[in-house]
């Protein structure tokens, strides 16, 4: 038994706890700590929440103060159904007012909100920024505020990829288990509107470093027009291209249910003379 020997039973256990970390086959990492900064077991998971101590994303959780969750009681005891361009301008008002307040801290590479009901997930807002720096201001600066009377208690997230965090069926409007799903179910918000904060977060960045740096070369001035003309377009081909891939399923999703129909629709008389 030499160090060589040790070595090669330490470098393939190692591999395989990194391939499964933060997946269902981890049994010491929570995976859903790991994909969603939230476990609606809470502090008695019996596996572990690993908290970063940095990170690019805050969770800032039970910000938002969804109608759903407490909906209005008409006279005769029943629930109240809301009109559906009220819960969408209620949302963007919402969505619009803390993007603009969050942006103070650094610029916002992205800005999620859970529209889940469960309690874990109830009301959390992801906001992501381009930086660790931006992202610890954020953090520091928002313990003990209040929005709307809630006293808010933001940390940092392990979150780093809604893509995995997020719930494809809900995406996909499939998802049985509604708001009560385990994974986030992303409000979503008009790509004009995003847009529109996200070009004027740009423009106020673009001031701001114009007033730091007074004596700076024309040359860097056009880097960093072109940089946000680039940012400009990449996130309208990620919009046009996320868009593209939602209709692709849905055309997929469609051709299979026709298939299936056809062939249930075939008697047995006919598959047998064919």
């Amino acid at each position: 038994y030499t160090e060589k020997s040790k070595s090669l039973f330490t470098f393939p256990m190692a591999s395989h706890l990194e391939s499964i970390f933060g997946t269902e086959l981890d049994k010491v990492n929570c995976p859903f700590y790991f994909k969603i900064g939230a476990c609606r077991h809470g502090d008695k998971c019996s596996r572990i929440h690993n908290r970063p101590l940095v990170s690019q994303t805050v969770l800032i959780p039970h910000m938002y103060l969804n109608p759903i969750a407490a909906p209005m009681i008409d006279a005769e005891g029943r629930p109240v159904e809301y009109d559906k361009k009220y819960l969408r301008d209620h949302f963007e008002e919402f969505y619009e007012d803390v993007f603009e307040e969050l942006s103070k801290f650094g610029e916002i590479q992205d800005l999620q909100v859970a529209d889940n009901v469960c309690e874990h997930l109830l009301g959390n807002v992801y906001v992501k920024y381009t930086s660790d720096e931006a992202a610890e201001k954020a953090l520091k600066t928002l313990q003990g505020r209040y929005y709307a009377g809630r006293l808010l208690l933001p940390e940092f997230s392990p979150v780093s990829d809604f893509h995995d965090s997020r719930c494809r069926q809900y995406d996909e409007n499939e998802c049985t288990r509604g708001g009560l799903c385990n994974f986030m179910h992303l409000k979503r918000i008009s790509k004009s509107l995003k847009r529109e904060l996200l070009h004027e977060q740009r423009k106020r960045l673009h001031k701001e470093r114009k007033k730091r740096s007074r004596s700076r070369s024309p040359r860097d001035r056009d880097r960093d027009d072109r940089r946000d003309r680039d940012r400009d377009r990449d996130d309208r081909r990620r919009d046009d291209r996320r868009d593209r891939d939602r209709r692709d399923r849905g055309d997929s999703r469609e051709r299979e249910r026709k298939h299936h129909r056809r062939d249930r629709s075939r008697s047995p008389r006919r598959e047998r003379d064919d």
